[in-house]
């Protein structure tokens, strides 16, 4: 039982962990590999771990210190689907530019689309094609995430939500801008400007 809890304890200073580095700590510590399998069945039957997807965990603990801190819930979005980055409505709403309230947290990805429903939140994907997946930085802080620049983030939420801009003019961009209440005269100029530069290369 020591070794469970030694093993535990280091688990919950890992903001996630795979089954693999599990396995690295647990050999670090003398367990053998099938000895893991049962303390993962232990942990999780318990509570003292929650999977985010197979083969994929937080301590409850680390969970628990930090799921109020949106850093952290983007950081685990990016590390849920790789490569994937933040986008539409929730990179929006992070930007102040939306008001729209966040059910799940919306990234962008080259894998196919997909839903993941877990204890530390819902994250959804959306799937883009090589040549439009860009646009995006690494935000530094406490936790690290990949997230789309302003006018990205609009470009992608249209971009989807008009089935890549399919019978849609130009001309009424502005209006179904306006129709979902997002406010981008806050966005800046140059920002606005490569957002209507990318809707020009779809739209005639």
């Amino acid at each position: 039982m020591k070794s469970k809890k030694n093993l535990l304890k280091q688990l919950d200073n890992l903001p996630h962990f795979s089954k693999n580095s599990l396995l690295q700590l647990a050999s670090q510590l003398g367990l053998k590999n099938s000895t893991v399998d049962t303390y993962i069945s232990r942990f999780l039957r318990h509570k003292e771990i929650l999977q985010l997807k197979r083969g994929l965990y937080v301590s409850a603990d680390f969970f628990a210190k930090n799921k109020n801190d949106i850093s952290y819930s983007f950081y685990l979005a990016n590390i849920l689907r790789t490569p994937s980055y933040i986008s539409s409505w929730t990179a929006l709403q992070y930007y102040n530019l939306a008001t729209e309230a966040i059910r799940s947290i919306t990234s962008v990805t080259q894998k196919v689309t997909r839903d993941y429903e877990t204890r530390a939140g819902t994250f959804s994907y959306q799937s883009i094609k090589k040549e439009l997946f860009s646009d995006y930085s690494l935000e530094k802080g406490k936790f690290d995430f990949y997230i789309a620049s302003p006018s990205k983030a609009l470009f992608d939420l249209l971009y989807f939500r008009t089935n890549q801009f399919r019978g849609i003019k130009f001309e009424e961009i502005n209006k179904m801008i306006e129709e979902l209440r997002i406010d981008i005269e806050e966005m800046g100029e140059e920002e606005r400007k490569k957002f209507y530069e990318k809707i020009k290369k779809y739209i005639p």
